[in-house]
């Protein structure tokens, strides 16, 4: 596990870009108070999914519009058709954990690879 961080960081309805050994994460504080972790790349246009607006529990994408469901990384709203990884977050003592391989680097909880 490694520490992403503090939830007080992501305040609700919003996102911020994190780095985890060149991995380039959205951490989503959802509208359902739950957070969430996804490739920080929208898969229609390579801009950073973390400068959109989240809507309950999807992120949307601040050019063209498209909007993925933050549990699943599937594409809710065109022009993407193609999901985006997501990966298993773990809150602790109000600090925001990430999973990671031996590598060092996150998997997906979704099977989506970038």
């Amino acid at each position: 596990m490694i520490r992403i961080c503090s939830t007080e960081d992501v305040p609700k309805g919003t996102a911020i870009s994190a780095d985890v050994d060149g991995t380039q994460l959205a951490i989503v504080h959802g509208e359902d108070d739950n957070f969430y972790a996804v490739y920080d790349e929208c898969s229609h246009a390579a801009v950073a999914l973390s400068e959109g607006e989240v809507e309950g529990c999807t992120l949307e994408c601040w050019l063209h519009g498209s909007r993925f469901d933050l549990r699943t990384g599937e594409p809710t709203g065109l022009p993407a058709t193609e999901p985006v990884p997501v990966y298993p977050v773990e809150v602790r003592d109000g600090e925001i954990y990430l999973p990671v391989g031996d590598d060092g680097r996150p998997k997906p909880s979704n099977g989506v690879s970038r």
